[in-house]
């Protein structure tokens, strides 16, 4: 299989985190509900192909998103595989918390939103009422020895409210990490950042205390702009991205929001760029081929076109 020519990159980390949100994030927003077998079997390839932080599923209400009302199933298949601080789930509460507990796992992540209007489509609160719901959750979580993330939804643009500004993204923010969290991300959910905009926001966190070794990026490609605003948090000291394999993905609860950055477009930009990732681009596209033949339709992923049908 084709490989991109290494040019290293001196202003590039020398090694990325990629935190795969395809068995989750990319999953949630299918209009048919994927088997649980379908699932495991999903994150045992990306794990062959040496991804090692794969957020998993998501313990919400199944009226919330119906395609994860398999939560519990899906991580009985996968064992011990779907367990540890590398396989994230998303929990909305406390109830989604006591789920995860039972099941065993290592790290959750919590969602909020930047907005109120997204807040309040999404949660069914206000900003404020969202992160103090949160706060007994994170406690719980870290006295249980769990790792937890914090996203925060519409940090660049918002379908209902427009343009936000990054003053409140910030705060935001701030509060989120105040509960304790490990690791905040930055979702530009209806992919309508720009790289000056990226630039700009996590040179805000950072003078408000939020280092960029404590922050994952988290881009829709919409606009076409989700490689290119990676690079450049990758730029600002960013270290983790999240992707999904074969660019799978959106929000049910955004419609404008279109698939998240693919894993293995990412992979390949870096890979030229000499930055490690563990990650084996051809057993990644063998998994995203495959996965997309599960879906019945082709992944949209443009390094997955181009190397599936290219000549050994």
């Amino acid at each position: 299989m084709r490989a991109p020519q290494r040019e290293p990159a001196s202003d590039l980390p020398q090694r990325v985190t990629i935190y795969e949100v395809g068995p989750r994030d990319g999953l949630q927003n299918e209009k048919t509900v994927v088997p649980a077998e379908v699932k495991a079997e999903f994150i045992r390839r990306l794990a062959g192909a040496g991804l090692e932080t794969i957020e998993t599923t998501s313990f919400v209400p199944p009226s919330w998103v119906p395609q994860l009302a398999d939560a519990s199933e899906v991580l009985q298949l996968l064992g011990d595989d779907g367990l540890g601080p590398r396989r994230p789930v998303l929990v909305p509460n406390e109830r989604g918390l006591d789920r995860a507990l039972e099941a065993g796992v290592g790290a959750v992540a919590i969602f909020g939103s930047a907005t109120e209007t997204f807040a309040r489509k999404n949660l069914n609160r206000t900003v404020a009422e969202s992160v103090e719901m949160f706060a007994p959750v994170v406690a719980r979580a870290r006295e249980a020895g769990l790792w937890v993330r914090a996203y925060v939804s519409m940090c660049f643009g918002d379908p209902w409210e427009g343009p936000v500004p990054v003053e409140q993204v910030v705060e935001v923010s701030r509060r989120l990490m105040d509960l304790g969290c490990d690791q905040l991300s930055l979702g530009d959910t209806i992919g309508v950042g720009t790289t000056g905009h990226v630039g700009r926001l996590l040179d805000a966190l950072d003078a408000a205390g939020i280092g960029a070794d404590r922050v994952g990026v988290h881009f829709h490609d919409t606009y076409g702009q989700a490689l290119a605003n990676t690079l450049t948090a990758l730029r600002h000291g960013v270290t983790v991205v999240d992707a999904s394999t074969g660019g799978l993905g959106g929000c049910p609860y955004a419609k404008s929001a279109t698939g998240n950055l693919a894993t293995e477009d990412l992979v390949w930009a870096l890979h030229g760029a000499g930055v490690e990732t563990g990650v084996d681009l051809e057993s990644l596209v063998e998994t995203s081929v495959w996965m997309a033949g599960q879906l019945g339709r082709p992944s949209p992923s443009r390094v997955v076109r181009a190397l599936a049908g290219s000549p050994e």
